[in-house]
């Protein structure tokens, strides 16, 4: 967020016309996040000398630190300026434990680079050299702390003095030895090396100088996923690949292929030694864990298939104490040797949250729904303001929530990626029957003559498969925006008709008393009688997409877009823009009946802006993160943020009462 651009706006802000000066700036103390717990977890690393510290990387640029050999955590820094690092790769110097690398990429473009910190992470400074890489792999040297190699898309990369110089050590334009997605250093000699691409391992001798294919036993194309040398016997390497695992005696030479493991688990994410019993191994699969005790011979799945891991911890003080990073269910832990494991999230939130509710009957409940985490997600309920959360997704079978509403009776219905649903207080229903009638004519005999007669039938009762995007359930007719199109019932859910409206892809929809309005990213319709007509409306002139839809009790009509925030007054007739937003890329605008405010989000700000339109004042907040949903919640506001779960405004002084209005 540009803060000159911000004071300009506040000093001379104008919501429709003109907008009278800020008599003070809002409190800028970051929300905190509540959860709900778990979501993805990417990357270990340990300090040497106290095991049970602990430190794992995410998807978005988060690093969290665990004292208590991960049964809790909390959140210790965020790497960089945006939130899309992923944080593969973390290193503790074991000369200096107070050292930390991170190395990392870009989920969304291209870019990343490696982070160095010299103060047990409170502090993160990027190395020069490679800022801009998106680095997949990272080494530390055993013999020799001040070597580090990288792997990144462009190559290989090596660094004699601990990160402050770095130079290329793959061919320069090499169309081989690229998109390295794993490297190792052989524990004694720093000059050997190992990568891994996503086309077959290779091995330098030198330093880098000279670099040879060792592919003998290894089926043709395999992306090379994890590269470890056993400390004891260097000549002893384990490789993962798309094609399984490999296994050489002779330090590369030749593989052979490990059996053991069924071939839809091939994507073996990482390979762990046990510190303590060389011949134990655990391959952490896109289909579970698996572990053999006798160096590979023999293989037995320790989770359940359905359990994505990307990285295995190993506690070199007790082995039988094994913590999983994984997809969707966060970090999972075991006491007994992986025979058994239990969800060791406490203080981790890292959940997409594309839903959310606060109860019109119960101020401190909260409801949220989260997208790409299957079975482990759906929707999480808290019924203490976010201090604990429990999932409640019996019904949904692993659907994606993308919208909840309560109906005035205080019934919750979910949004998902396959239909409508209706919690019942212990699991969820399909709702959304479409039961349609049509008219046909047929020929009936009356007093001995064939006449022609029209008839009503019903078809039978089919449910809404669609993505459920938007519900709107305030007045006596209830609409649903989905990907087939927008769904109409007079029955209060019970039955839908439609499509009303039969293009693909309808996002938004929200009335006020007849008048509705439905969206797709590039069309807006009205209906002036509940949905039985529609019409076509004109955009913005300027706003190229829609990106966020909602009406005022007065019928004013808001959308909000890349270029920013548009309302109307009569329907979408004409249209006026907020001008001076310190933001645009709108993430959200809605109603806010709490505060009688229009309250605006931005997908690329912190920040949070409230506006009433009839007295001509604002408020705002900076969250410290990027949200997309605010509601508010016993006298605070609550938030939905784009990957760190639910974000609540802290209960410290300052924070709980109205920020002041713009005087006039």
């Amino acid at each position: 967020m540009n803060y000159r651009r911000l004071q300009s706006f506040l000093l001379g802000c104008a919501v429709f016309a003109s907008l009278p000066a800020a008599s003070a700036l809002g409190a800028s103390t970051p929300w905190v996040s509540v959860g709900p717990e778990g979501g993805d977890a990417r990357s270990f690393a340990f300090d040497p000398t106290h095991p049970q510290h602990l430190y794992l990387g995410t998807l978005d640029s988060w690093i969290y630190e665990s004292n208590d050999g991960g049964a809790s955590w909390k959140r210790l820094a965020r790497l960089g300026k945006t939130d899309d690092l992923v944080v593969d790769n973390l290193a503790v110097d074991e000369a200096d434990p107070k050292t930390i690398y991170a190395a990392v990429w870009r989920m969304t473009r291209d870019g990343g680079g490696i982070y160095v910190s010299h103060d047990a992470g409170q502090s993160w400074t990027s190395f020069a050299g490679m800022e801009g890489q998106s680095v997949r792999s990272f080494a530390q040297a055993p013999s020799n702390s001040k070597i580090l190699v990288a792997g990144a898309i462009s190559g290989i990369y090596r660094s004699e003095d601990g990160g402050e110089h770095w130079a290329q050590i793959s061919p320069q334009g090499s169309g081989e030895i690229r998109k390295v997605e794993s490297v190792a250093i052989d524990p004694q000699d720093p000059k050997t090396i190992y990568a891994g691409t996503w086309h077959l391992p290779w091995k330098t001798t030198d330093g880098g100088a000279n670099w040879k294919n060792i592919k003998q036993g290894v089926i043709d194309d395999s992306d090379v996923f994890s590269i470890i040398i056993d400390p004891a016997r260097p000549s002893v390497v384990y490789a993962s690949a798309c094609s399984g695992i490999y296994l050489s005696d002779t330090g590369g030479e030749v593989f052979r292929k490990v059996q053991g493991i069924p071939s839809t688990a091939r994507r073996t994410r990482v390979l762990m030694q046990d510190p303590v019993n060389r011949n134990i191994v655990y391959a952490g699969t896109t289909e579970g864990l698996y572990k053999t005790a006798d160096g590979g011979a023999n293989w037995a799945r320790m989770t359940g298939p359905d359990v994505i891991i990307n990285d295995v911890y190993v506690d070199p003080k007790d082995d039988k104490h094994v913590l999983l990073a994984t997809d969707r269910s966060g970090v999972l832990a075991s006491m007994d040797g992986a025979a058994t494991f239990t969800a060791s999230n406490a203080g981790i939130s890292q959940r997409q949250v594309t839903a959310f509710l606060t109860d019109a009957k119960k101020p401190e409940t909260l409801y949220a729904g989260v997208v790409n985490d299957k079975s482990y997600g759906g929707v999480f309920v808290s019924e203490d303001g976010g201090r604990t959360w429990a999932q409640r997704s019996q019904g949904l079978d692993g659907r994606d929530v993308f919208s909840l509403v309560q109906s005035d009776d205080g019934t919750i219905f979910a949004g998902t990626n396959h239909g409508l649903f209706r919690w019942d207080g212990s699991t969820w229903q399909q709702d959304g029957m479409v039961a349609n009638t049509r008219e046909k004519t047929v020929l009936v005999t009356r007093h001995g003559k064939r006449e022609k007669k029209t008839v009503t039938e019903a078809d039978k009762p089919t449910p809404i498969d669609g993505q459920v995007n938007s519900i709107a359930v305030s007045g006596t007719v209830w609409f649903a925006a989905t990907s087939t199109g927008v769904y109409r019932s007079v029955t209060q859910g019970a039955t839908w008709t439609g499509p009303v409206l039969n293009d693909a892809d309808y996002r938004f929809v929200d009335e006020h008393g007849p008048v509705v309005f439905a969206a797709r990213r590039n069309d807006l319709r009205v209906s002036d009688d509940s949905g039985m007509n529609w019409k076509a409306v004109a955009l913005p002139a300027k706003l190229t997409q829609v990106q966020a839809l909602t009406t005022q009790p007065d019928g004013t009509l808001w959308l909000g877009g890349r270029e920013g925030a548009f309302f109307s007054k009569d329907q979408g007739q004409t249209w006026e823009a907020m001008t001076n937003l310190p933001f645009g890329n709108i993430a959200s605008v809605d109603w806010n009946e709490s505060m009688k405010r229009v309250v605006i989000t931005s997908l690329d700000s912190t920040l949070v802006f409230a506006v009433d339109p009839t007295e001509k004042s604002w408020k705002w907040w900076d969250t410290g993160w990027r949200v997309r949903r605010v509601h508010t919640m016993g006298g605070r506001l609550v938030a939905a943020s784009l990957y760190d779960g639910i974000v609540v405004q802290p209960e410290s002084s300052g924070q709980t009462g109205v920020l002041q209005q713009a005087t006039k």
